[in-house]
């Protein structure tokens, strides 16, 4: 690790003097997310090859001048084009099974390891220019792009070695084949290809004639070319063996993780192994923090109910609801209003299975019911540590939403989520569980229903005239719908021809008034509740959407999707 400070090794270089290194200190104030290597270059007072130089002595790392240097087509063969892209390496030579890599960024000493976990050599670096860096990764793989489709070329054409099914060769054992490279080399590239793409999970799936590899991304499951179904073993078994999982076991379910540095920035994939009639299904959930904004200003919240939400978040006490099916980003925007509370005078407690993120300021409690690790248990225990915020991940049960109500009964602001339709319904729910009305009136300031709908590929976004058949699913008059512009995605290479790229929320915020109240303890219906709700303002879910499909960022298949369950209640 580095202990020498970049600018005194400047200085001991003889490329700075004492009083241009306080210079380019008191100039880096100015730019707090500038390098100080950057500063003295844009100073014009180093140039690019005394900071590379620099960074090696730094690093204890040779320099390497691409420019100048032949790199053998086996080397660049070892690490795919997608590899290099995402940690910004180029490999340089192979020997003694040690690989050497040039890093535009020696700071990010995390890449080799991910690199030696992903290639199986040891690997080492060495210091070069970004710009380099980046001109070598586009002339090297220039004609070398790799494609899963390659990659599975390559296997079939050794698949005499790999047949392990065949018992044509005998290979010595199956962790040779786990271990090989095309299997590692396939398993790379999904798992990299997935985070560049921002997919959300990474689904390999057993079928008795097939084994099939789909990617969520934006919400909806895209399937990749299948690899052979005899390698399916040494797939996921590959995927335990990075996940530090038990490869005996197969009966069983089993939970794991993998933690990458993808870029600079850490990377964690929860693997989950379930048992099946024909293998084991695996599931990689990718949890990257550079994907989601923890902001409330970048979730896709209107004006009018975002300047409600933040009033609601800002209350003393209570209980601030988020509901909506799995995946529909409840707990990115929960942790969006956490952030925004997060300050030295507050103290936020949250209680989640799982942590999904790890925010500096949060006390984060992950639940674990094998050993009673409870919502329940652990909400209790929360209380007795002095907080001001708490989060409960889910109100699963009576139990747990009776001590929520305790607790915004005695002073403190509780969030959590519920899955159900749309705002009004949470109320009805909680009365299933048991909570008493008077309790729910007493307790509840605002309950927010959520949904995600893709956005137009603004790349291809192009206007059209829908049919009228189209149009009367918005429920709307044809005349009113026809005075608005409606647009869709044609596909292009941004959006892998799909026509969305990224997703924004719409949203249903339900404010607890006094009219709500009173309707809620005379037993109203959720119709009624529903109404008067819209009378005081509150924007529906449909609502929102055709909002968004007016002003052209999403389209009118994604707003039906995603809110038909309203209207047919």
């Amino acid at each position: 690790m580095a202990t020498r400070r970049i600018g005194q090794i400047l200085v001991d270089l003889g490329y700075l003097t004492e009083d241009q290194l306080w210079d380019v200190l008191e100039e880096q104030k100015q730019s707090p997310g500038e390098v100080l290597g950057q500063v003295a270059i844009r100073l014009e007072l180093v140039t690019d090859e005394q900071v590379t130089e620099a960074l090696a002595e730094q690093w204890g790392m040779p320099v390497v001048n691409l420019r100048e240097t032949t790199i053998p087509p086996k080397v660049l063969e070892l690490v795919p084009q997608t590899m290099a892209e995402i940690y910004k390496i180029v490999p340089v030579s192979l020997k003694n099974d040690v690989l050497t890599v040039a890093m535009g960024d020696p700071h990010n000493v995390a890449a080799l390891d991910d690199l030696r976990n992903f290639l199986g050599f040891d690997v080492r670096g060495a210091v070069s220019n970004m710009q380099d860096v980046e001109e070598g990764i586009a002339t090297h793989y220039a004609d070398r792009e790799d494609s899963i489709e390659d990659v599975l070329d390559e296997i079939t054409a050794d698949d005499e070695d790999f047949d392990i099914m065949s018992g044509k060769h005998d290979i010595g054992s199956e962790d040779e084949l786990v271990n090989s490279t095309p299997i590692r080399k396939l398993v790379n590239m999904v798992l990299l290809l997935a985070i560049k793409d921002q997919a959300s999970d990474i689904h390999f799936e057993p079928f008795e004639d097939e084994f099939k590899i789909r990617v969520r991304a934006d919400g909806v499951l895209f399937e990749m070319v299948p690899p052979p179904r005899h390698l399916s073993n040494a797939i996921t078994t590959r995927i335990k063996v990075m996940a530090e999982l038990d490869i005996a076991e197969r009966r069983l379910p089993q939970d794991g993780r993998i933690e990458l540095n993808v870029g600079g920035n850490p990377v964690d994939l929860r693997v989950s192994v379930l048992p099946t009639m024909f293998g084991e299904a695996i599931v990689c959930r990718i949890l990257d923090r550079t994907v989601v904004q923890l902001d409330l200003n970048k979730i896709g919240m209107d004006p009018h109910t975002l300047e409600r939400f933040r009033v609601m978040i800002q209350r003393p006490n209570g209980i601030v609801l988020v509901t909506g099916p799995t995946g529909s980003g409840k707990t990115t925007t929960l942790y969006s209003a956490l952030t925004e509370l997060n300050d030295i005078e507050t103290k936020i407690i949250t209680t989640e299975d799982p942590v999904e993120y790890d925010i500096d300021g949060l006390v984060q409690v992950p639940v674990n019911p094998d050993i009673q690790v409870t919502f329940a248990n652990v909400l209790r225990a929360i209380l007795r540590h002095d907080p001001d915020l708490i989060l409960v991940g889910e109100i699963r049960d009576y139990e747990t939403a009776e001590i929520a109500v305790q607790s915004a009964l005695t002073g403190h602001l509780v969030f959590s989520t519920l899955h159900t339709n749309d705002a009004p319904s949470s109320i009805t729910r909680l009365r299933d569980m048991g909570v008493p009305p008077f309790l729910i009136t007493a307790t509840v300031e605002a309950i927010l229903a959520q949904r995600l709908v893709r956005r137009i590929c603004t790349e291809c976004r192009t206007e059209f005239e829908p049919s009228d058949e189209l149009l009367m699913e918005l429920q709307l008059p044809i005349e009113q719908a026809r005075q608005y512009k409606f647009y869709y995605g044609k596909g292009c290479a941004r959006c892998n021809n799909g026509g969305y790229k990224g997703r924004v929320g719409i949203y249903e915020l339900l404010d607890m008034s006094d009219e709500i109240r009173d309707m809620i303890t005379s037993d109203a219906s959720v119709d009624d509740i529903k109404n008067l709700a819209r009378t005081q303002g509150m924007t529906t879910l449909r609502e929102a959407g055709l909002k968004l499909i007016f002003d052209g960022l999403t389209t009118i298949d994604e707003v039906v999707r995603e809110t038909v369950v309203e209207d047919v209640e």
